[in-house]
C-alpha cells in the first residue's frame, strides 16, 4: 500500500523523522488557511499523487504568501498531473500539501528497501539527491552507496558512519543522520514497510536535517497486523483498479502500453508480457487470473481492459488446467464484451483443459476472436494488430 507524502511524514514523525511544518488541504481555501496558520514564507504547495518527479511536471509550486498558496492550489486541485512515472493519462490531484520551504546547503538521497535475495533489507544513499536523481539514474550517472541491514541486529556503528560519510554527511549532520537511520530502521520493521525513501534529505547551514519529500510503501500482505493503517489507503485511479482486481480474484498491474494482456498463471503472464515486448509491442498491463476466479470475476477483469481507451487489442493466452479451464475464461470475455459494447480485436491462444469448449463459447457469444496456435505467433499477431488498428 503506497502512502502519500503527508501520510508518510505523519507516521514517521513518531520515529524521529524531522520534517518542515505543514498540513494537507483538499480545497484552495483550506490551503490558504493553512498558509496563514503557518505564518512563514516561502511555502511549498505540493500535489499529493502516487508518483514521483512531481516537481519537473509542475506539481510542486513555491508561494510567498497565503494568496499565492491559494492560486497554486487552484492550479493543481482537480487537475491531471502527468509525470515521467504516471503514464500518459496522468493522475488526478485531490490533495495538496502546504509546508514551509526549507533552504538547504546540501540535498541527500536516503532510502530503506527490501532485499529479497538476502532475506533482509538495505540502506541506500547518494550524495546528490533532489529532483534530478531519477534522470541521473536513467543516464547512468547516479552513484549509490549501499549498507545491508538486518532485523535482528543494529548496524555496525563504524560501517554506518562510513556509509554516511560516503554520501557527504559531516560533523553534527552525520551524527543526526545516524540517529535518523536508527528510527527509520525501527519504523521499517515495526510497520512492515517495503520502501521508505527520503529525497531529498536537506542539510541546512546549521547542520540540521529535514525530510523534504518522503515516499513510503507498506506490505499489503502484512496489513492484517496494522488494521489501523488500512484507513490510509487512498483509492486513486491506480489503487482503485488494483483493489477491484484483487476482489475479483485477479492479480493486476497497470502499465503504459496499448495491448491488453490476460493469462492464467503468473509465470505464463510474465512470459506473455516478455514475448509482446520482444515482438516490439507495448503491454498495457499484467493480468493473472487466479484459480478461484469465476467467469463473472474474469468478466470484471476484462472490463478493466475494455474501459481503458489506450488499449487497441487484447491478447488472451490461456493454458487450461487444475481449477481453471479455458471455457470459463472464454465465458468471462463474452460477458464483458456484451456488457461493454466496445469492439476490440481479440487475439487468443488456447491450450489445455476445455480448449475446444472455449472455442464453442466464443461462437455462442458472437466473439470474433483471432486464434493463433502458439504463444510466439499470438504475441506477434497482437503487436501487428495493435500497430495497424485492425485485425
Amino acid at each position: 500500500m503506497r502512502l502519500h507524502e503527508f501520510q508518510a511524514k505523519s507516521l514517521l514523525a513518531d520515529y524521529g523523522l524531522p520534517c518542515p511544518k505543514g498540513a494537507v488541504a483538499i480545497t484552495a481555501a483550506e490551503a490558504e488557511s493553512i498558509a496563514r496558520d503557518l505564518g512563514v514564507a516561502p511555502l511549498a504547495v505540493k500535489a499529493q499523487i502516487h508518483a514521483g518527479e512531481r516537481g519537473a511536471a509542475g506539481g510542486v509550486r513555491m508561494a510567498h504568501g497565503p494568496a499565492m498558496v491559494r492560486s497554486a492550489a487552484e492550479a493543481l486541485l482537480g487537475k491531471k498531473l502527468i509525470t515521467a512515472q504516471t503514464g500518459e493519462g496522468g493522475l488526478t490531484v485531490r490533495r495538496v500539501y502546504v509546508e514551509a520551504a526549507t533552504p538547504a546547503v546540501k540535498q541527500i538521497y536516503l532510502a530503506l528497501v527490501v532485499e529479497p535475495a538476502l532475506g533482509g533489507f538495505a540502506l541506500l544513499g547518494a550524495a546528490q539527491g533532489g529532483e534530478e536523481i531519477e534522470r541521473r539514474e536513467r543516464e547512468g550517472r547516479l552513484v549509490r552507496e549501499r549498507l545491508t541491514l538486518s532485523v535482528g541486529a543494529e548496524p555496525d556503528p563504524a560501517e554506518l558512519d562510513a556509509f554516511l560519510a560516503a554520501i557527504g554527511l559531516e560533523g553534527g549532520a552525520r551524527a543526526k543522520a545516524a540517529t535518523l537511520v536508527a528510527g527509520l530502521r525501527r519504523a521499517f520493521i515495526e510497520l512492515d514497510a517495503s520502501l521508505i525513501e527520503i529525497n531529498p534529505l536537506a542539510v541546512t547551514a546549521d547542520g540540521d536535517l529535514f525530510a523534504l519529500d518522503v515516499k513510503m510503501t507498506l506490505d499489503d500482505n502484512a496489513l492484517f497486523r496494522h488494521r489501523d493503517l488500512a484507513s490510509l489507503r487512498d483509492e486513486d485511479d491506480d489503487e482503485r483498479v488494483k483493489l477491484t482486481s484483487q476482489r475479483d480474484q485477479l492479480n493486476f498491474v497497470q502499465l503504459d502500453g496499448d495491448i491488453g494482456l490476460v493469462s492464467n498463471g503468473a509465470g505464463l503472464g510474465l512470459a506473455t508480457l516478455d514475448m509482446v515486448k520482444a515482438a516490439g509491442g507495448r503491454p498495457a498491463n499484467f493480468m493473472d487470473i487466479r484459480t478461484t476466479a469465476t467467469s463473472l470475476d474474469i468478466a470484471h477483469g476484462f472490463a478493466l481492459l475494455l474501459d481503458n481507451p489506450a488499449i487497441k487489442t487484447l491478447l488472451v493466452n490461456v493454458h487450461g488446467g487444475g481449477m481453471q479451464s479455458c471455457d470459463t475464461i472464454a465465458e468471462g470475455l463474452g460477458v464483458a464484451l456484451r456488457r461493454s459494447g466496445r469492439s476490440l480485436p481479440v487475439v487468443v491462444r488456447l491450450a489445455g483443459l476445455n480448449a475446444e469448449f472455449a472455442r464453442t463459447r466464443f461462437k455462442n457469444f458472437g466473439c470474433a476472436v483471432i486464434e493463433e496456435p502458439d504463444m510466439a505467433s499470438a504475441a506477434q499477431r497482437a503487436v501487428t494488430v495493435a500497430a495497424s488498428g485492425r485485425a
